[in-house]
Formats: C-alpha cells, sequence, structure tokens
C-alpha cells in the first residue's frame, strides 16, 4: 500500500528510502502518498498547496542572482563566482519545481512499485483497489507455512478517497462513507483468507489508523476527510485529541479472548516493540525505544499500559503531553502550543488547508493549557491554578519528563527543509527514459 517515505537519495536508483532498504523483503504499492491529482479532478491538492511556495523562491533567487551579478560587474562588492552558480541552480530547481506542479504531478508522484521496479505510472486508480487486495491475499498463500510480517497500509479513506463503482452510493454519508465500506470489505477479504488458510488462530492481526480524521478535506459542503466526534481538531495539530485518537482493534483467536475493551493510552509506536516480542526477538538496547509491546496489556498480565507520558509532536516541535498516573486512571494533558483555527472558532484551519506547526498561525500558552481528559475528552474546559488544586504538581511532574525526554533526542539532519522538499530530477522514479515517464504493466499478475 502507500509508503509516503519516498525512494532515493542521491541517485535515481539507490532506492535509500525504500522498503526493501529498511527490512521488508517485498514491497508493492505507493512510494509516495495519494492526492487529488493522482485522479485528475479539478481541485489540485499538492500544486495548490506548493505552487506559490516554489513561485516565491524561485523570484527570491532570480532576484539575488542578479544583484550578485550586477554588484559584482560594477565591482560593488566582491563575490565568488561559484556562489552565485550555485545560487543559480538552486533558482532553477524551484522554477523546474514550480513548472512541473502544473500537470506533471500525477506523472510524478502517483506512481505504483513492485520492489524496486515501476509497475505503473501513472497509476491506474481504478485498479489499484483490486491490485492491493490481490497482491495481499497472494502474500498470505505464499507464505502461509511459515511466519510472516504482512503490512497491508490502505490507500482508502485518503482524499481523494478512490472508491471502486461497486460501492459507490452504498452508504448513507456520502463519498467517504462509500470508501470506508470499500476498505471493510478488504479488510474482510483479508481475514477470510487468513481464516481459509487455517491461519486464524495463530496470526496476530492489528488494525488502526494513523491519524484522526482531516477537517480541512472538504469539497463544498460535503465533508471528505472525516469526523472526529467529540473530540476536538483533527489530522495534522500536533495535540488536539481529534488527530490523536485513532481505533485500534486486535485479533488473535488462540490466544486472546473476544470482546474485551481495553481503555488505556497506546501508541502507534508500540507496534515495533509487540512484533518483535512476536518474533522471539529483542528490542534494540543502545537507544531508547518509545514503543512498548502490547501483549502483558492484551493478555491482561498487567492492567496499566507502559506508557506513563505521551509527547505529541507537530513536526519537530513539541505541542503537547500526556500524563497517564501510574495504577490511576487518572489522565492529564499539557498543551505548550495549539494551531490558531481560521476562521476563529472553526476547529480547524480551513484558510491555510493544514494547521501550521509553529510561526503566527500558532498560539504559545505560557503556562500550558491543562485539561484532565479523564473528566474532560473533549478538551473544552481548560484548567488554572484556581480551578484545579493539583495544577502546580500537575505541571511541574509534566516539566520533569519532557526535560528528561530531550535528553534522549540526539541531534538528526533535518528533513524537511525547503531544500529536501524540492522536487530534483536526478531523483525521480522513471520506468522509461526521463522525462518521457509512463507505463502499465499488462496482465497485472502478482
Amino acid at each position: 500500500g502507500k509508503w509516503h517515505m519516498g525512494v532515493n537519495c542521491k541517485t535515481r536508483h539507490d532506492h535509500c528510502h525504500h522498503p526493501l532498504s529498511h527490512g521488508f523483503d517485498y514491497f508493492y504499492g505507493m512510494p509516495f502518498t495519494l492526492v487529488n491529482e493522482c485522479q485528475g479532478t479539478d481541485d489540485p491538492e499538492l500544486a495548490k498547496t506548493l505552487q506559490d511556495t516554489y513561485w516565491f523562491y524561485t523570484q527570491m533567487i532570480i532576484l539575488a542572482v542578479f544583484t550578485l551579478v550586477i554588484g559584482k560587474l560594477a565591482n560593488f562588492f566582491t563575490v565568488n563566482w561559484k556562489i552565485i552558480i550555485c545560487l543559480a541552480i538552486c533558482g532553477l530547481l524551484y522554477f523546474l519545481s514550480w513548472f512541473s506542479s502544473y500537470g506533471f504531478t500525477k506523472y510524478w508522484n502517483c506512481i505504483l512499485m513492485r520492489n524496486h521496479d515501476i509497475t505503473e505510472q501513472p497509476m491506474n486508480l481504478d485498479k489499484t483497489t483490486s491490485n492491493v487486495l490481490k497482491e495481499a491475499v497472494t502474500f498470505i498463500e505464499r507464505n502461509k507455512h511459515r511466519p510472516f510480517l504482512l503490512f497491508v497500509s490502505l490507500l482508502h479513506v485518503h482524499t481523494p478517497l478512490i472508491t471502486t463503482q461497486k460501492f459507490q452510493g452504498r452508504s448513507r454519508h456520502g463519498l467517504y462513507g462509500d470508501n470506508v465500506e470499500e476498505m471493510d470489505w478488504m479488510v474482510g477479504r483479508l481475514l477470510d483468507v487468513i481464516q481459509k488458510e487455517n491461519l486464524k488462530n495463530n496470526t496476530f492481526v492489528y488494525f488502526a489508523s494513523d491519524h484522526g480524521g482531516s477537517l480541512e478535506a472538504h469539497r463544498g459542503n460535503s465533508r471528505l476527510g472525516g469526523w472526529n466526534g467529540i473530540y476536538k481538531g483533527g489530522k495534522g495539530m500536533g495535540g488536539w485529541e481529534g488527530g490523536i485518537r485513532v481505533p485500534g482493534i486486535v485479533r488473535w483467536p488462540g490466544v486472546l479472548a473476544a470482546g474485551k475493551v481495553i481503555d488505556e493510552p497506546t501508541s502507534l509506536m508500540d507496534i515495533y516493540p509487540t512484533v518483535v516480542h512476536l518474533a522471539g526477538g529483542k528490542v534494540p538496547q543502545d537507544r531508547v525505544i518509545d514503543g512498548r509491546t502490547l501483549l502483558p496489556l492484551l493478555k491482561g498480565t498487567v492492567q496499566h499500559s507502559g506508557h506513563e507520558f505521551m509527547f505529541h509532536y507537530c513536526g519537530v516541535f513539541l505541542h503537547a503531553v500526556r500524563w497517564h498516573k501510574k495504577d490511576s486512571g487518572m489522565v492529564w494533558k499539557a498543551h505548550y502550543a495549539t494551531p490558531v483555527f481560521q476562521p476563529e472558532g472553526s476547529g480547524a484551519c480551513y484558510r491555510r488547508g493544514i494547521c501550521p506547526c509553529f510561526g503566527d498561525g500558532v498560539t504559545y500558552h505560557d503556562p500550558p493549557l491543562l485539561f484532565n481528559l479523564s473528566q474532560d475528552p473533549s478538551e473544552a474546559n481548560p484548567l488554572s491554578a484556581d480551578t484545579e488544586p493539583l495544577f502546580d504538581t500537575v505541571m511541574r511532574k509534566i516539566g520533569k519528563a519532557v526535560e528528561e525526554h530531550r535528553k534522549t533526542l540526539p541531534p538528526v539532519p533535518q528533513q524537511l527543509s525547503p531544500y529536501n522538499n524540492i522536487w530534483k530530477p536526478w531523483l525521480q522514479p522513471c520506468c522509461g527514459t526521463f522525462p518521457f515517464c509512463w507505463c502499465h504493466e499488462e496482465n497485472n499478475k502478482a
């Protein structure tokens, strides 16, 4: 399914970010992400967001290059020609990125790969659902006689909500509901195969979402990103519950009792140590692993989550911290920063399209906004020292946890800098002779 981690670092064929370079033995899916351009709708998503940014940087760099050239030729100041040339190349890259956003996004971004080979460029969305399902089913059938890890990252319930004709109009909740129903059918098919191959009682199945509903995704009055119920905020908003609380459903008939509900904080980071535990391995001891194995909690050998504190980031910025008091059902959450909703009181960043993580689009709180999630899961009533006797005690405890947490964070290269986000022709996956990149695998068989 959707990998969304990219492919290459320095050359078109180094595959440094590819799943096969990170422990997987087989891959079929999108190396990037699903955007409206993949469907060819009238409402571009990626281009709309990036065009203004690319054009702004292009203009600024061109202006800087002209200024440096004129200044050097007129002897106003001295500057190395290498610097001017490098700046000009950078400007050219931004220009190409801006130009390619008008129509080429579908070819550059919307591709399917099998292992290192591109099978479709651009991808055929009419067949994607059946192709992904077919690949997953045949993977199970090929590996049924040995232990396997199958990670299916569905393209469903993500805009542009690709839904086959069979499921269109099935739901009372519009296109989003149709998409959910098709996803449910796909998961059911996978569980049927596991049962048919007599793997049900010794297969651990974990179903989850990677974030809450995207509130800004809409077309007219129709919501395309789901609904977060009583929870405030949504996808990409740092610390609000609407972007963090996601469904978690586990099935393992041979080991876990059916119908059990666990009301304890867990994290998608727990998948890694859980899988390592199931495989009989040990997590690395030379670094801090933030996840905790879910097995003791699921089996009932412990009653409380191993997560006393959870740190909720927006990009590289810490926005909120959750404290799940040990041996207690009490859960506190402190917000250090929250997005500025536009328009005010709307509950989302409709004018921006996505909430920013820092700058003038964020409100910083000192003291932090504190909520008792045990009593106020909607985060509607912020507490203060006047209204909550434990306010100072809780804030001291959370502040100390943040201090300890930051000691465990080693410095890493900035991956989200403007340079790292521009399109680089020499890294573009291409199944033909660049820039003529288009292909469709004939008689697609797994």
